[in-house]
């Protein structure tokens, strides 16, 4: 494998100073979707109780695509990290407490206050307390995605995959970064296609995982925008009108149609991701049928590649497919 680039810096849409999002969407960017003992878990720990988060994890137990799901929504509170070290000095032998610091220490050194090393050494602790979690792994891959080399992505992705073969959140970052890699071939030629296609190909067949070269399309599309090989607009790139682009959709419109997995965690990621796809593509009657499924659930990746207030982009995207899908 040739080395990997240096990740690509992408700029946040311009949002309301207030932090507010649209009224029409009052679920965008609510990590937690709709998990309400999540919810309830997470304002609870906004004031400093932990019981509640306690009794979440416990119940979520080795579900490991849910756990990393409400360890990550948990970890971006503001004052997670304090929390959980103080949960963690009170059980110092409690995996969950290990994984909430662990967690809550990456996202502050993602966002450049906490040293990265101090965020590893925490990761370190908590994949000690518990061998078989993929948790303190995806701590780890989280910060290799965009702070580390390419044999830090590719071998914590493999001790992330080791433990939970299908893990949703572990493919999602490595697509995102292999999709920065150049290309010499050909439009449609890519190995995050290759990559994708294969994970989908062997994950069972009721994976979410199907979805995922859909993904890796809309990753693509955010590295060729952002470096001007096609135009900023997605809809008037052509970028999901080739054979390859087409094949990618029909099959993932298709598995969502027969499986519709309304249980997972991360659905709405995937959900978001197809209907950007199809509505991109020209097909507004299942791109509306996918708006109809996502509600308020819009979330800010894929709709704010490459660098569109996503939104405002969502909005305009649900118009047009309702303005143009024929009537049932």
């Amino acid at each position: 494998m040739s080395p990997l680039p240096p990740p690509l810096v992408v700029r946040r849409a311009r949002t309301d100073r207030s932090g507010a999002t649209a009224p029409d969407l009052p679920g965008a960017c609510d990590h937690a979707f709709d998990d309400a003992e999540l919810g309830a878990a997470r304002a609870a720990l906004l004031q400093g109780r932990r019981q509640a988060a306690r009794s979440l994890l416990l119940r979520t137990g080795d579900d490991w695509d849910r756990r990393g799901h409400r360890l990550t929504v948990l970890a971006r509170e503001p004052y997670a990290a304090a929390h959980a070290a103080d949960w963690l000095q009170a059980e110092p032998a409690s995996p969950d407490a290990a994984a909430l610091l662990a967690l809550a220490r990456v996202q502050r050194a993602l966002r450049g206050r906490e040293d990265p090393e101090r965020a590893r050494e925490a990761c370190a602790r908590a994949a000690a307390l518990a061998p078989a979690d993929p948790v303190p792994w995806l701590g780890l891959l989280r910060l290799a995605r965009t702070l580390g080399p390419e044999h830090e992505v590719l071998d914590v992705f493999a001790e992330v995959r080791r433990r939970h073969p299908e893990h949703h959140h572990a493919h999602h970052l490595l697509v995102a970064r292999l999709a920065e890699r150049p290309s010499g071939g050909r439009y449609e030629s890519h190995e995050v296609y290759e990559l994708a296609e294969r994970a989908a190909a062997e994950a069972p067949a009721d994976s979410p995982l199907a979805v995922l070269p859909v993904v890796a399309l809309a990753e693509r599309y955010r590295v060729l925008a952002a470096t001007g090989l096609v135009p900023a607009d997605p809809a008037a790139s052509g970028h999901w009108g080739g054979p390859r682009a087409r094949r990618i959709l029909r099959a993932g419109f298709d598995w969502w149609l027969e499986w519709e997995h309304d249980e997972h965690p991360r659905r709405h990621i995937d959900l978001n991701h197809l209907a950007l796809a199809l509505s991109c593509a020209g097909r507004p009657a299942e791109a509306a049928v996918l708006f109809r499924r996502i509600g308020v659930h819009a979330t800010r990746a894929p709709w704010c590649y490459p660098h569109r207030d996503p939104w405002a982009a969502f909005r305009a995207a649900r118009a047009r497919a309702g303005a143009l899908a024929p009537a049932s």
